[in-house]
């Protein structure tokens, strides 16, 4: 066989190639092979190290081109080299590969080659496996059980850990004032506790008992008038009677406002719920006749009796008795001077009674005594506190702690002693209980090594940059992991750029987020805005120097092209390389002046400052004749008018919101979830159900609501990767329209649940409300704070209607107000998340002439009413909102469509009108979101709005692809 190689040219039908690997190298041939690999393919491994790939089917390809050598397939199925000639009567063998090499004409048996599988090439480290399962049943489906996740509270017992027994029985007759409950009492009148009183009866046995005492107590006073004036001469003192009437109605009055306060259930949370607002009622004829009897010669007796009290005390105290003082000692924290209740009473103080913890709150005593006098709290205050320092330097450091913790109600004294001491699992315990700062929570729990709890406990509250800035200084090895710990956080929840700053501060963790800011940059918007100069400091090419410079070039709004954004971060963050840092800092400049200054710039840094940053590295030439940027003002005149697309769209709108990158993100129920340009061209869409949005604060992530009946099944999408996931399906009524990225607040028969959203299982970390009260309407949420109106009921059976805020992400209950009448219906109502709500008040109708106008009235959170505003047309679904930002609809006065009035807080005027020309009534949605406010119509379509309504971001209809 002769074989004589020439030169293939043109394309040709290739059925396999020939790879040179030992020239081009194995990594090349790989790609070359992934590149032409379809199934049923095969690569097999020459003797000479060559690679053959034969193709499931032939393919057309030019020789210059091809990623090797190209074989054709010969009659009897031999592979054969283009250009390769044999000799006449020795045709190739079927099954055999021919091809020139070096000059010669080489046969392989392609069945005898050694095979290799490319699969063996992919590295799956780090990747997940997810099993996919069905979003939702279309007819309803069945809710999954959320698992309940409150964070326990810690009820440290300081008197058993600081081996303290119990009071004397002589000081246990002395300060015997602990209620029992009517449930008690009566239970344990019978074995086994035969009769068991409910909630509600002992609520209302608790509402009776104050007016029960006060009948009896005049009954009893009528009765001993009489008797005494039958006896005459004959009968006892007067004095004496007196005196023990008093002490008797004392004491119940005490156990009365005991049962009282402990009626009042605590939070489920584990915080006890605030008062309802309601003046303390005064006990008039205790309190007259505890004055007559400190007025009478009687008086002496009761104080004495304190006065002995005080100076057996005192006595154990000096004489370092601890057992006896220790366990005999009373409590003044609470009843310092100007906190006395109006009323007088002849018992001791309160004491504690049974074992003693950590409770949230301090209880103070029924009323003034003899011992409430200042001189009195000093001396026991500066007799305690001598106790504590002294215990300390005896190394008694459990009973000092419970001197400073439970008898002067200094808690944060106590953590720092215990953690001087080297306590930290004790400290933490304390500081939990007493609900301390988180952040000190979090470095005790930290430096204790329970991790997972001080993670648990920053994820709720919020509380990582404290607490990391103060393990930075004494720990910064700890400091560091808690670092780690917090990014992993924020990068779970979506929030690419938080990861970025809770790392950015430690020079040696910066490399560990190139990964996130690259996905910050594809968020596209002021996201990437802030990521590229983290990049470009951390040595980005040039391609994301050319990235940057584009961005600062463009057109478009400054904000969400991410304009304002890149200039704000130069400003801050040179580039490494100098000669990039100084073209950079010349465009961003120019960026500035073009735009009028850098937006809002953050830490009340003016636009001078920032400007002549950016222009102290800038080139000296290009910015010599630069004018300083000048801010452009909104100018003054009438509210502005806009018009949303004239046609409907052909899909439904059932929820919308402009994300920071300009792109439009739409929920349109069964058919899907869009990912829309500002001129409505699609730029992603997923096949998942959703009415809903629940969008995260940072933009980084969203979650997809689908109700199906009474359960709602939810999704999650990453925004940076455009990845959907389906997490959980749930009974909740109602869903807050935003969420920080990890906890979605709901709100269900319970009351108000957290769910953390990142559990494979949705678990409930917080919970509000009580029995007895209910959650009407929505509930208003911002990054910062939530409000909501909540109905509770009061123990004579009546209802209070109140406006209840929430500081976010602690939950901290700032203010409770009663709404007045003027509410007739708090669910047709708008709650602010700053704490006001607005109610719209129609016509009666009683009139001649149909109702023509609305009248907006609104309230701030101090409760003072604001200038009403009244608009043209009837509005009878009321207000809607989101946030701190409201919606008007009413009809448009020609009949033509609709007109939407926006405006934030109790302003006294709208921000902006738009018009959804022919718009049937159906309600308008409104969402603020970043710098935009997004309002859509069921119709398809949608308009949004910079913050203050001043100008046009987009406008599109919704429509099938």
């Amino acid at each position: 066989m002769n074989a004589t190689p020439a030169a293939a040219s043109g394309a040709t039908l290739a059925a396999g190639f020939v790879l040179d690997v030992p020239v081009i190298g194995a990594a090349e041939a790989a790609g070359r092979v992934l590149a032409h690999w379809r199934e049923g393919a095969e690569l097999r491994e020459l003797p000479d190290g060559r690679w053959l790939l034969v193709l499931a089917e032939p393919v057309l390809a030019r020789a210059d081109r091809a990623p090797g050598l190209p074989l054709r397939r010969a009659g009897n199925g031999a592979l054969l080299a283009f250009g390769t000639h044999l000799a006449s009567g020795s045709p190739a063998e079927p099954g055999h590969l021919v091809h020139p090499v070096g000059g010669r004409t080489l046969t392989h048996r392609v069945s005898g080659l050694a095979l290799l599988d490319p699969a063996g090439w992919l590295d799956l480290t780090g990747l997940t496996l997810h099993r996919p399962r069905p979003l939702g049943p279309a007819d309803g489906g069945t809710a999954e059980a959320v698992l309940e996740a409150l964070p326990p509270r810690p009820q440290p017992d300081l008197r058993t850990a600081a081996g303290i027994g119990p009071r004397s029985e002589r000081a246990h007759r002395l300060t015997e004032d602990v209620p029992v409950g009517a449930a008690g009492r009566w239970s344990s009148r019978w074995p086994g506790g035969f009769v068991a009183l409910s909630r509600q009866a002992a609520r209302g046995l608790a509402a009776l008992r104050p007016a029960a005492t006060l009948l009896l107590g005049l009954a009893g006073l009528l009765g001993l008038l009489g008797l005494l004036r039958l006896l005459g001469d004959h009968g006892p003192n007067p004095l004496v009677l007196i005196v023990a009437i008093a002490v008797g109605l004392s004491a119940a009055r005490r156990r009365t406002n005991a049962a009282t306060g402990a009626a009042r259930t605590p939070g489920a949370g584990g915080r006890p719920a605030p008062a309802a607002g309601r003046r303390p009622r005064r006990p008039l004829l205790a309190d007259l006749l505890a004055r007559l009897t400190m007025r009478s010669p009687a008086g002496r007796l009761v104080a004495g009796r304190h006065a002995r009290y005080l100076r057996e005390l005192t006595r154990a105290f000096e004489q370092r008795r601890w057992e006896d003082a220790l366990r005999d000692a009373v409590r003044v924290a609470g009843d310092t001077p100007g906190t006395q209740r109006p009323w007088l009473s002849l018992t001791l103080p309160r004491r504690y009674a049974g074992e003693l913890r950590a409770t949230p709150e301090a209880a103070g005593p029924g009323g003034a005594s003899p011992l409430s006098a200042p001189t009195v709290h000093q001396h026991l205050s500066a007799l305690y506190r001598g106790a504590a320092e002294a215990l300390e330097r005896d190394g008694r450091v459990d009973e000092a702690a419970f001197v400073l913790a439970d008898l002067l109600n200094q808690p944060a004294e106590a953590v720092a002693l215990l953690d001087r001491h080297g306590r930290t699992a004790q400290a933490a315990e304390l500081a939990e209980g007493r609900e301390l700062a988180a952040d000190l929570v979090v470095r005790l729990w930290w430096r204790a090594g329970e991790h997972e709890r001080a993670i648990r406990t920053a994820h709720r509250r919020g509380a990582f940059a404290a607490a990391v800035d103060r393990l930075t200084a004494d720990h910064p090895l700890e400091a560091r992991d808690l670092r780690l710990a917090w990014a992993r956080h924020c990068r779970e929840a979506g929030d690419r750029l938080g990861a970025v700053e809770a790392v950015w501060p430690d020079e040696a963790l910066r490399p560990t987020v190139a990964a996130d800011l690259r996905d910050a940059v594809a968020l596209g918007g002021p996201a990437r805005g802030r990521a590229l100069p983290h990049l470009l400091t951390l040595g980005a090419g040039e391609s994301t120097k050319g990235l940057a410079l584009a961005v600062l070039a463009g057109d478009g709004d400054p904000w969400h092209t991410g304009r304002s954004a890149l200039a704000l971060a130069l400003a801050d963050l040179p580039a490494a390389d100098p000669a990039a840092d100084r073209e950079l800092a010349t465009a961003a400049a120019r960026a500035a002046v073009r735009d009028g200054g850098f937006g809002d710039s953050p830490g009340g840094r003016t636009g001078t400052v920032l400007f002549d940053r950016l222009t102290r590295r800038a080139d000296p030439l290009a910015v010599a004749d630069l004018p300083r940027p000048r801010e452009r003002g909104r100018a003054a005149g009438s509210t502005p008018v806009h018009t949303a697309p004239d046609r409907p769209g052909t899909l439904p709108v059932l929820d919308a919101a402009l994300l920071g990158s300009g792109s439009v993100l739409v929920a349109c129920g069964h058919a899907g979830v869009r990912l829309l340009a500002a001129d409505g061209r699609t730029r992603a869409r997923w096949d998942v159900p959703a009415d809903r949005l629940v969008l995260a604060d940072h933009g980084g992530s969203a979650l997809l609501v689908a109700g199906y009946g009474r359960v709602r099944e939810v999704a999650r999408l990453d925004l940076a990767t455009r990845a959907v996931r389906p997490w959980a399906t749930l009974p909740a009524a109602h869903f807050v329209p935003s969420f920080d990225g990890r906890h979605l607040i709901t709100a269900d028969q319970e009351g108000i649940s957290v769910l953390d959203t990142l559990t494979p299982r949705p678990s409930v970390v917080w919970r509000e409300l009580d029995d007895g009260q209910r959650l009407v309407g929505r509930i208003a949420r911002t990054a910062g704070g939530c409000a909501a109106v909540v109905v509770s009921t009061l123990p004579d059976g009546s209802p209070l209607t109140e406006l209840w805020r929430w500081d976010l992400p602690g939950w901290e209950l700032r203010s409770r107000r009663r709404l007045d009448d003027a509410v007739a219906d708090p669910a047709a109502s708008a709650v602010l998340a700053a704490g006001g709500l607005l109610t719209a008040a129609l016509p009666d109708g009683s009139g001649a002439e149909p109702a023509r106008t609305t009248t907006l009235r609104r309230t701030t959170e101090s409760g003072r009413p604001a200038p009403e505003l009244t608009v043209e047309g009837v509005a009878p679904g009321g207000p809607t909102g989101d946030g701190d930002h409201w919606a008007l609809t009413v009809p448009h006065p020609d009949g033509s469509g609709l007109l939407v009035h926006t405006g934030s807080g109790p302003a006294a005027a709208p921000s902006a009108t738009v018009a959804f020309p022919h718009a049937d009534p159906s309600a308008v949605g409104i969402r603020r979101h970043g710098d935009a406010l997004t309002l859509w119509h069921r119709s398809g379509r949608v308009l949004a709005t910079s913050a203050d309504g001043s100008a046009v971001l987009a406008a599109l209809r919704v429509t099938a692809d």
